[in-house]
């Protein structure tokens, strides 16, 4: 009897390999959690235990075995044993998932980051914000609102990590769940898109690039892709063939977890829809235009730099990291970490339509640009920012724009309220209902 028990074990155990491996190659799982780990304990310190029991509790990548190696600054992971992968971290570029072909001893060169310290208070400044009651804010509800977003100690429905309420520049609403605080890099998985299309904004108010003209691609140029502008790829209309779906091996996954160039993933691809007519979601388009940035510097450094210079320390998010691929792209799809008070500030830039404390980093019609929805989305998608404007969340107004991530990440701009809004979390609409904490927090706060 105990021979067929062993037996029958053995068999399901089979079973359940194959199963995972003809939806997910094995060297894919390792890879995603070898990632995972290395990012989120070499950036925001958090344990192996508290990676793999949050951001990895998922099938089929909770099947991963990993094993940080504190003085190498490398984690590898395997399945049952099988398929190594390993991922490098290095200051100032993040974690780096790589194959056996990346010369892990050759020089690199990182982003020069200026950290300017003032007096000011949030978000303007580095000193906390001040405390500020608005007599038409219903604090009651609001807190109601907030409080509700986040799971009962001890469940799993939710899962809530960070919510940030900003109303006229002031904080009114801050919550965090267990484990995590206003000093907390959170991942932003595609929230990151909508910074990658922020610097082609500061570049055009520069008079650095006209985005209106053909995408610099040379291996596009004598066919039917050389029509395809900038713009086009900005608001993911290009026809370009592209497979989205996390749910299975897919052009996204391969891009992420094999492609040694992440910029070079959809160039080959051809067109299956008319451009500027056909709307399809693509981390590969977003990745391509990080690609084109890197072509408007004479050097790589001077790449790595600008996205700081010009955006990301400009307007204090000092937290932010935004990891490469083994080329040295950033990846801009995907891989964009920072605390929620720092994502909170490219909502209040977009809110302020790219003014920031007196500073106009981008035209105020990029603002517009970015909101304005682009043909075939049917209201919901604009120029690499998620729209509301074809109701996908009723209770909620039209005009809200948002930037939005895997799992559940937004930034919520509301220019007829003076508001941004951000919520992390492990969940993502319908799961966790964005329509009632969205339409409750904006509830709470009366017309004057």
């Amino acid at each position: 009897m105990k021979k067929i028990f062993k037996f029958l074990a053995l068999a399901l155990f089979g079973l359940l390999i194959y199963f995972v491996y003809i939806n997910y190659p094995l060297d894919l799982l390792s890879g995603f959690s070898a990632k995972s780990v290395a990012s989120g304990h070499f950036i925001d310190n958090r344990s192996q235990e508290m990676i793999e029991n949050g951001d990895n509790d998922f099938s089929p990548i909770k099947l991963a075995s990993n094993k940080i190696d504190e003085n190498g600054k490398f984690v590898t992971a395997n399945v049952f044993g099988l398929k190594q992968r390993k991922a490098i971290y290095r200051e100032g570029l993040g974690a780096t998932l790589i194959n056996d072909d990346f010369d892990v001893s050759k020089p690199y060169e990182v982003p020069k980051r200026t950290i300017i310290s003032t007096n000011l208070p949030f978000p303007y400044g580095n000193n906390e914000p001040k405390d500020t009651v608005f007599a038409n804010v219903d604090y009651v509800k609001l807190n109601a609102a907030v409080a509700n977003a986040f799971d009962i100690i001890g469940e799993k429905k939710k899962r809530t990590r960070a919510v940030l309420v900003i109303y006229k520049d002031k904080i009114i609403a801050e919550k965090y769940d267990t484990g995590f605080n206003k000093n907390s890099k959170i991942l932003g998985w595609s929230m990151t898109k909508s910074v990658t299309a922020t610097i082609f904004g500061i570049l055009q108010k520069q008079g650095k690039i006209d985005i209106s003209k053909s995408a610099p691609i040379v291996e596009w140029a004598t066919d039917s892709r050389a029509t395809i502008t900038i713009s086009d790829l900005l608001h993911m209309n290009s026809g370009l063939e592209w497979k989205e779906d996390y749910s299975k091996i897919s052009d996204v996954t391969k891009m992420l977890f094999y492609d040694a160039d992440m910029s070079k993933s959809q160039i080959n691809k051809p067109l299956v829809g008319m451009t500027n007519a056909t709307w399809y979601y693509s981390s590969g388009t977003t990745n391509l235009l990080s690609g084109i940035l890197r072509q408007q510097f004479k050097t790589h450094q001077e790449y790595l730099d600008f996205w700081y210079s010009d955006l990301i320390d400009k307007i204090g998010m000092n937290s932010m990291l935004i990891e490469t691929d083994m080329a040295g792209n950033y990846v801009g799809s995907s891989y964009g970490w920072a605390t929620a008070r720092d994502w909170s500030k490219l909502g209040l830039l977009y809110l302020h339509k790219g003014n920031w404390n007196g500073e106009q980093l981008f035209n105020e019609s990029w603002a517009k640009y970015v909101s304005t929805p682009t043909n075939g989305s049917n209201g919901k998608y604009g120029a690499h920012f998620w729209l509301n404007a074809g109701g996908k969340f009723p209770n909620v107004p039209r005009n809200m724009f948002y930037c939005s991530g895997y799992q559940g990440q937004m930034v919520a701009i509301f220019p007829s309220h003076d508001l941004v809004i951000v919520r992390m979390g492990l969940k993502e609409d319908p799961g966790f209902d964005f329509n009632g904490l969205l339409s409750g927090i904006v509830g709470s706060v009366k017309d004057k």
